[in-house]
């Protein structure tokens, strides 16, 4: 099963559909546009079900096959933009200042239309499909307010399928790893209470400054001496800011923000627990006092074995090859979605461009008939027409 032939005559129009989503990014929950969007094309392309407001701005697509053979598929992309100013200079470029689909959100929303306009029309398949389009991939939690919404059990979805598009990959390629592939994601803010003072009178004073050199520092060992080396784990401070804008004047506080990234519970624990430690006593020896808040975000993206074997099957008879990916300590929220299900996300490559999450970015439409017939053969292999 290479690239399918109609997949190849619909290009143009899911290269427009993408290019007019790229022209309107919406961020984060307020997808409006993209949502009515979607599902006018569902309702176009003669799914059984459109439901719209799943998971606040969500749309859901139902297709059933040509018989019921019980097993129901469910399929997902993302829908929102970044908030990044566009730099591309495209003639399709954001038209909405400080926004952008500099993730690729866009073309994996027109390629899933794409699949789901061919198998609306085919049916070649027993059993059920169900489209999923979520917002707020990008930091809000859309997956996880979807499955919440009862997306996984008020349509009886036994499978779940997701794939992002990967630069430095050569175009519609494919690559995909079982087991832990995102990192979990969380996020700490570190505020230190000192005695603020004139900078003239240092012994006067309880210095947040030095406080916070010494922990920026610090806080780096949870990665060197307290984490086994053979784990993965990331602590990055991001972030400083004092009370104080004076040359002269030594801050009453400093606040810290940062982010941690791990591939497995046990690791976040540590972190969570080495932070606030290290906080209150790199602070208490120099006469201060930390405040820490830590924030989880998403969990580990964990693929389920079986469900990788197979998409990587599948990957390889649209492509020839399906190569091991390596593990990313960025995070996606689809893993709320795996923790309800089994299934398998997966890279589709999109050439020598710019770098995700960059103001230069943008999605390769050559992509599209790979990642159509991926998510195309991903039902037909699943659930064969009897």
């Amino acid at each position: 099963m290479p690239v399918k032939n109609r997949f190849a005559e619909l290009l143009p129009e899911i290269t427009e559909w993408r290019r007019d989503l790229h022209e309107n990014p919406e961020i984060l929950f307020d997808t409006h546009r993209t949502s009515k969007v979607v599902a006018d094309r569902l309702r176009d392309f003669g799914c059984d079900e459109v439901v719209e407001g799943i998971g606040r701005t969500g749309v859901v697509g139902v297709i059933r096959g040509k018989t019921d053979g019980g097993r129901v598929i469910g399929l997902r992309a993302d829908m929102d933009a970044l908030p990044i100013h566009e730099q591309t200079g495209k003639e399709y470029a954001s038209k909405t200042a400080g926004a952008m689909h500099a993730c690729g959100h866009d073309g994996h929303t027109a390629m899933l239309l794409g699949a789901a306009k061919y198998l609306a029309e085919t049916r070649n398949f027993d059993g059920t499909v169900v489209v999923i389009f979520q917002p707020a991939e990008e930091g809000g939690g859309g997956g996880k307010e979807m499955c919440d919404d009862g997306l996984m059990d008020r349509w009886n979805i036994q499978e779940v399928y997701g794939m992002h598009n990967w630069p430095g990959r050569p175009v519609g390629s494919f690559a995909i790893r079982p087991g832990a592939f995102f990192a979990a994601t969380d996020q700490f803010d570190i505020t230190l209470e000192g005695r603020g003072g004139h900078a003239a009178k240092p012994h006067e004073v309880v210095d947040t400054g030095v406080m916070a050199a010494h922990l920026i520092t610090a806080l780096q060992t949870i990665v060197s001496r307290n984490a086994d080396p053979v784990d993965q784990i990331v602590v990055s401070v991001t972030s400083m800011e004092s009370s104080s804008k004076a040359f002269n004047v030594i801050p009453q506080r400093v606040h810290l923000k940062g982010t941690v990234r791990t591939m497995s519970t046990a690791m976040r624990d540590l972190a969570e627990r080495r932070i606030r430690e290290i906080s209150d006593g790199i602070c208490g020896t120099f006469g201060g006092a930390a405040e820490v808040a830590y924030h989880r975000g998403y969990p580990v993206m964990v693929n389920h074995e079986e469900q990788t074997d197979f998409a990587a099957e599948v990957a390889r008879e649209v492509s020839g090859d399906c190569e091991t990916a390596p593990l990313v300590m960025g995070g996606e929220d689809f893993a709320f979605m795996l923790e309800e299900r089994p299934g398998a996300y997966i890279l589709v490559g999109n050439g020598d461009t710019a770098a995700v999450h960059h103001p230069e970015y943008d999605f390769t439409d050559e992509a599209i008939p790979a990642g159509c017939s991926w998510w195309a053969g991903i039902v037909e292999r699943r659930m064969p027409a009897a």
